[in-house]
């Protein structure tokens, strides 16, 4: 029997940083899950198997 772990649709997901580019201001930053929430932010996480497939 295979087990699976991970996150599930509606599932809690853990706080994590990415780094993003911002337009308006030319320039690079980073932004976390918590300050998302803190500002009560909608939130689409979306995931794919690897870089340049199709979806």
């Amino acid at each position: 029997m295979s087990e699976h772990y991970g996150i599930k649709v509606g599932g809690m997901v853990p706080d994590f940083k990415i780094d993003t580019y911002e337009p308006p201001k030319g320039d690079f930053g980073e932004i976390s899950l918590a300050e998302l929430k803190a500002n009560k932010k909608w939130t689409v996480l979306f995931f794919y198997p690897a870089d340049f497939t199709f979806v």
